[in-house]
């Protein structure tokens, strides 16, 4: 009975030990599948395109100066009319021309500033505005506003609320063909590093669209948009 215990033991010991032995290789064979299964690379893609603005802010800004008070605004009436004219003649439509109320300054009520005799008592800013989706027709008025100097009307120039905007408001009408681009380049970099290390490329582990960036060209045109976007994605890499 004894010896029957004993060989018992024996063979429970020895099945104890292959079963060890078997998930010993099972968890190690698991391990290394599952480490060579976290390999990954991480690529960038680019898109990267060009397109014209659609809506231009042009502000024409000018000034007015007078020691009357009435006389003033009577110089900023008969200037706004000329600047309106002169854009409807251009072929500006009447609805995207737009006058600000004036800003007007008396500088003998000015607390600070110079102590000594001025020429004119008031002086006076006002802007008139084109709003309009006619780029080409607005950029060739901008090239004729000396007529305006002809007349008597003082411009303003480098006020930075006199400068003109260019907007390009079509962005989620090509962002769908820029994020497959963007994902298609940063796949062609993947497969390239792969090849290199003599891997294979697998699934997407994650990916990141960056943020969209529209910008003037240069700064000699701005009505043309550089609008650029890069895809952060990362692979799977197998031997």
């Amino acid at each position: 009975m004894t010896s029957k215990n004993t060989l018992a033991a024996v063979l429970l010991g020895v099945f104890v030990c292959i079963g060890l032995i078997g998930l010993g290789y099972v968890l190690g064979s698991s391990a290394i599948k599952f480490k060579e299964y976290e390999r990954t690379v991480t690529v960038k893609g680019l898109s990267e395109r060009e397109y014209d603005a659609d809506i231009v802010i042009w502000p024409i800004q000018f000034t007015e100066a007078s020691n009357e008070l009435g006389a003033l605004y009577s110089a900023l009436d008969n200037s706004t009319a000329k600047i309106k004219t002169f854009l409807k003649g251009n072929g500006i439509a009447v609805k995207d021309i737009t006058a600000s109320a004036p800003a007007i300054t008396d500088k003998s009520a000015q607390q600070y500033g110079n102590n000594g005799t001025v020429e004119f008592r008031y002086t006076a800013q006002q802007t008139v505005t084109v709003y309009s989706k006619d780029i080409a027709a607005v950029r060739a008025v901008m090239s004729k506003l000396s007529e305006l100097g002809k007349q008597g009307i003082v411009i303003t120039r480098g006020d930075y609320q006199a400068q003109t905007e260019y907007l390009f408001t079509r962005l989620n009408e090509v962002k769908p063909e820029m994020i497959e681009e963007a994902t298609k380049q940063a796949r062609e970099v993947a497969i390239k590093f792969a090849n290199d290390s003599q891997s294979s490329l697998g699934k997407i582990k994650q990916a990141t669209q960056g943020q969209f960036s529209i910008a003037p060209r240069d700064k000699n045109n701005p009505h043309i948009k550089k609008v650029r976007v890069v895809s952060t994605v990362e692979y799977y890499l197998s031997d």
